[in-house]
């Protein structure tokens, strides 16, 4: 049987287990247990264990379960709501200042977690019933959070990234760094988004003759420097430590496993302080949390690893990656087809499943093709943020309608959809000026 059958086969079977409802760690698992059996030697079979648990034996991967702990600290207090309203009173005379203020809290709480989900909850759960309350439409309010909750993976730190840069050995602190610029511009174009809706809005309004009093999106809000600078000491000190964060990693000081320690436990006395959390309760409760959520990623990190060397040895990877290589075809339409294919599997699967088990695949393929390794990571982040709100399991989607219950799902999906081609047209701007992503890395420091 030649590897290119072999291949057809491994993917068909594949997908089975993977669409059969069992979580995705499990079914990556099953899938390799299944072709070692059959494809394999019983030798590799009884290698299983010492695979998996060299996976899983990278300092790298300590960064994941403590980004998980400082965004679990955050999302259980107030500091998203108290960062939106901070925000808020800073930009309310901008048009549409309200759903910007969500965007830039999210950009800004994304800085310090690293979770989508995280920052979709944090700042959704305060914004979205503020937003309403003045007349947003629930779409636009709902797509707001949806959209912005995005920047989780793509600012730093980031988790999706961290995972991308073990499976591809990879300068984690290089890709960090390369989010920076990316996630400014998301930030301003989806910012951007908020005021030509705003302003065509009300002027619409205006034409039909309606008055502030009909429609609450005419009225005006009004707040003194006094109030302004009342929300900042609750504030200051998480963007304080965002900017050491960040300084520590373009300086080349701390790896992102070192930044990611000091960083939580940073997190952890400032809402001890600020907002008086116990030991007793709410920490206990963070930490379950944080070992639940930590345990599901580290098994699919481990599980992927695992499928990775089972398609490695059955030569599939290689055969796949001389084969496109060997094509006479436009790089830049290979590059379009990848992007197609990673953008039909984030409606099926999350993330981090998917960058553990198409990366082994396509780093050769990108390398080969001349393509820097750190600008792609930029690239597959953004792609995954559009995966991330895209049916049937566009996790942001369904968080978002759980802080929204009485906007129909549809409604949801219409406020989003701006957002996708946000995300797209930010990944073709990408793919015309690299160097948006690449100077930062460029001009660090590494350790």
């Amino acid at each position: 049987m030649t590897p290119s059958t072999l291949g057809v086969i491994v993917l068909l079977v594949s997908l089975v287990f993977l669409l059969s409802g069992m979580p995705i760690a499990f079914a990556l698992g099953a899938a390799s247990l299944f072709f070692i059996l059959t494809l394999m030697d019983f030798q590799q079979f009884l290698m299983t264990a010492h695979t998996v648990f060299e996976g899983l034996n990278d300092f790298g991967l300590l960064a994941i379960p403590l980004f998980i702990l400082m965004g679990a600290i955050l999302a259980n207090t107030r500091a998203g709501a108290d960062l939106y309203e901070s925000i808020h009173r800073w930009l309310y005379r901008l048009p549409g200042g309200l759903g910007i203020s969500n965007i830039v809290a999210c950009a800004i709480f994304a800085a310090l977690c690293g979770s989508s989900p995280a920052t979709a909850a944090a700042i959704g759960t305060a914004g979205i019933p503020e937003m309403r309350k003045r007349g947003y439409p629930g779409s636009l309010a709902t797509g707001l959070i949806v959209g912005g909750g995005t920047l989780g993976i793509l600012i730093p730190p980031s988790v999706t990234m961290i995972v991308y840069g073990i499976a591809t050995q990879t300068s984690v602190g290089k890709l960090f760094i390369a989010g920076v610029i990316p996630g400014i511009l998301m930030t301003l174009m989806f910012s951007a988004w908020v005021i030509l809706y705003m302003v065509f809005k009300k002027k619409s309004l205006l034409r039909a003759g309606t008055s502030a009093s009909d429609h609450l999106l005419l009225a005006e809000e009004s707040f003194t420097l006094k109030e302004k600078i009342a929300t900042l000491p609750r504030v200051g000190p998480f963007v304080l430590l965002i900017a050491i964060m960040m300084f520590t990693l373009y300086g080349g000081l701390a790896t992102p496993s070192e930044a990611a320690a000091v960083g939580s436990v940073a997190v952890l006395i400032l809402v001890m302080i600020i907002y008086q959390l116990t030991l007793r309760g709410e920490i206990l409760r963070v930490l379950k949390g944080t070992i639940r959520e930590s345990t599901m990623i580290l098994m699919i990190v481990g599980t992927s690893y695992l499928f990775g060397v089972v398609l490695t040895k059955l030569y599939i990877t290689q055969t796949v990656a001389n084969g496109i290589i060997g094509l006479e075809m436009n790089k830049w339409l290979v590059m379009f087809i990848i992007n197609v294919f990673l953008l039909v599997l984030g409606c099926f699967m999350p993330p981090v499943a998917i960058i553990l088990i198409t990366a082994p695949i396509m780093h050769p393929i990108i390398k080969g093709l001349g393509f820097d390794p750190i600008w792609f990571g930029v690239i597959v982040t953004l792609n995954m943020e559009a995966g991330l709100i895209t049916p049937p399991v566009g996790l942001n989607l369904y968080i978002v309608q759980g802080i929204a219950p009485d906007v129909p799902l549809t409604e949801v999906l219409k406020g989003s959809l701006p957002f996708i081609v946000m995300l797209c047209l930010g990944m073709v701007i990408l793919c015309f000026w690299p160097e948006l992503a690449l100077w930062l890395p460029n001009k660090m420091i590494t350790r």
